[in-house]
């Protein structure tokens, strides 16, 4: 597939709505850009700017952010980037999304460096650049795990990442990568926009708010986990509404200090069966290592007797669903046994990867009841 060479006015003009943005590769050099990078976009984006959630937690909602409070967001990330000295930038993440726009647009602008966007499976830019920031989300390590070459040929490479827990292929991409590699996380929303950031590590260090964001009303002794509240000059405005200066989030955490959290899990994420809780977002993990399927999600059900539960979903790979014995041992590194396993012929995610909807299930129960 051929890389669309676009000017930065071409970009910023057609952005977020246009498709092709989002569906086809292209580069822009903002190192070529004739004025501050703060004053181009101050001319050029409109006062405010509609995205749409992904539909993970319910359904897709409408939530416009001001110019003023995307160029904000911009600046705060590329402050994270600055030890690094980035001399371009390659992203993963839709522009037609908020963590896209941000990531895959302003960013590199505000940086001023050479910027190119990869959806899934496009080729990688040439390594001409050897120090590059490397704006992820989850599937962006899985493939980069398979372009060997282009990661030995980086000295730096920093990479971002948002919309979703980390995935077990990036420990495996930093381990390989060794000094060269690091990994900053965002928390935060379509609705919040960027909430607190961490260096990322396998010791999971504690989220830290970003300098505009404070801790809102709500549950706040020490140890004790609570939905988390935030207050910000960047929360959106609602569709219809007005804008609004509080925001309670579907994430569950534990304050550790004035400005610091431990995250507990997504509220759609964490059910609990008999007394147990469970986090189906780390059980999923664990299956995607040892199970060969195309794709695998837990998804949280009611259940008559227990309250909550969850199901094992499986879109089987091409040379057919994991057998019984296959499944047994999967299962067995999971904290609980899924109330049932269904096979499906797809699960309907968003471009970022989170789970939206399923299609076509059958109940498959072998492997599951004892």
């Amino acid at each position: 597939m051929s890389v669309d060479e676009l000017s930065p006015g071409d970009l910023i003009t057609r952005l977020p709505a246009a498709p092709e943005l989002s569906e086809r590769p292209w580069t822009v050099r903002w190192d070529a850009l004739d004025e501050p990078a703060e004053q181009f976009l101050g001319r050029l984006l409109p006062p405010e700017t509609a995205f749409t959630t992904s539909g993970s937690t319910g359904r897709p909602t409408v939530w416009h952010r001001t110019r003023e409070q995307l160029v904000s967001e911009a600046g705060l990330l590329a402050a994270l980037l600055e030890d690094a000295r980035p001399e371009a930038v390659v992203s993963f993440a839709p522009p037609r999304h908020l963590y896209g726009m941000l990531a895959s647009v302003l960013v590199p602008a505000l940086l001023g460096v050479p910027a190119w966007y990869v959806p899934q499976f496009a080729q990688l830019p040439p390594p001409d650049h050897r120090r590059w920031a490397v704006m992820a989300i989850p599937w962006t390590f899985r493939i980069l795990l398979g372009r060997t070459n282009w990661i030995d040929a980086a000295e730096r490479l920093a990479f971002v990442h948002s919309t979703a827990v980390v995935p077990r292929s990036a420990n495996d991409l930093l381990s390989a990568a060794g000094d060269r590699a690091s990994l900053t996380e965002i928390f935060g929303s379509t609705e919040t926009g960027g909430v607190a950031h961490r260096e990322w590590n396998p010791h999971n260090p504690p989220w830290h708010l970003f300098s505009d964001v404070e801790f809102g009303h709500g549950p706040d002794r020490p140890g004790t986990e609570a939905p988390l509240v935030v207050r910000s000059p960047r929360i959106a405005r609602p569709g219809t509404g007005s804008p609004v200066a509080e925001c309670r989030m579907d994430d569950h955490v534990v304050r550790l200090g004035d400005r610091t959290f431990g995250f507990a899990g997504r509220r759609t994420r964490l059910v609990n069966v008999n007394g147990r809780r469970l986090d189906l977002d780390l059980m999923e993990e664990r299956l995607v290592d040892v199970l060969d399927c195309e794709d695998l999600a837990c998804v949280p059900v009611l259940d008559p007797l227990t309250g909550e539960h969850f199901d094992l979903l499986i879109v089987p790979a091409s040379a057919g669903t994991p057998d019984a014995e296959e499944l047994r041992r999967a299962l067995d590194r999971i904290e609980y046994r899924p109330r049932s396993v269904r096979t499906v012929e797809r699960i309907d995610r968003s471009e970022t990867g989170k789970l939206r909807r399923v299609q076509s299930a059958r109940a498959r129960p072998e492997g599951v009841d004892r």
